[in-house]
């Protein structure tokens, strides 16, 4: 009697290990979207805009942190000065990587995607202390290439969430 009890359970797990690893190679309940690169839209339902662009990159000059004596990342400046500061997250949570816009969310909010000429598609997923109004900061790997690209004005097509 005991052997069958330990059959049929073993029936049970092993149904139990089959569903859980479709839904898992099935990704539709582990897919995290902010993480998945920006899909090409319909130009049609774009919007254009001449915006200012500029670039930054993840190291202290662009994103106002210094390393305070223990060797931890802290606010270099402004009101919250000496405060622990992450780097390499964005203002909406997500890590940055290339297609990572910073913009005034007041008028472009998180996860509107943006054609730049010269840079490809982005999304907004962070906001910067010096991007106010009709201005764009493009994430760059490198110090360099962000400054590279330096300011420019761009006519980008805008699709809003």
């Amino acid at each position: 009697m005991w052997i069958m009890n330990g059959i049929t359970s073993l029936k049970r797990m092993g149904i139990l290990v089959l569903v859980l690893s479709l839904i898992w190679v099935s990704g539709c309940s582990t897919r995290d979207i902010r993480r998945s690169p920006p899909r090409r839209v319909i130009d049609s339902q774009a919007r254009a805009y001449v915006l200012e662009v500029t670039a930054y990159c993840p190291c202290g000059l662009c994103c106002g942190w210094k390393r305070n004596w223990r060797g931890k990342p802290v606010v270099a400046y402004g009101p919250q000065k000496g405060q622990p500061k992450q780097v390499g997250v964005t203002a909406s949570g997500s890590r940055v990587r290339p297609g990572t816009i910073a913009a005034d969310t007041s008028i472009f909010p998180f996860g509107t995607i943006m054609y730049v000429p010269g840079y490809g598609y982005g999304m907004v997923e962070d906001r910067g202390g010096a991007i106010k109004g009709y201005k764009i900061d493009l994430y760059y790997r490198t110090h360099q290439q962000a400054m590279e690209w330096g300011r420019q004005r761009k006519q980008v097509k805008v699709w809003f969430p």
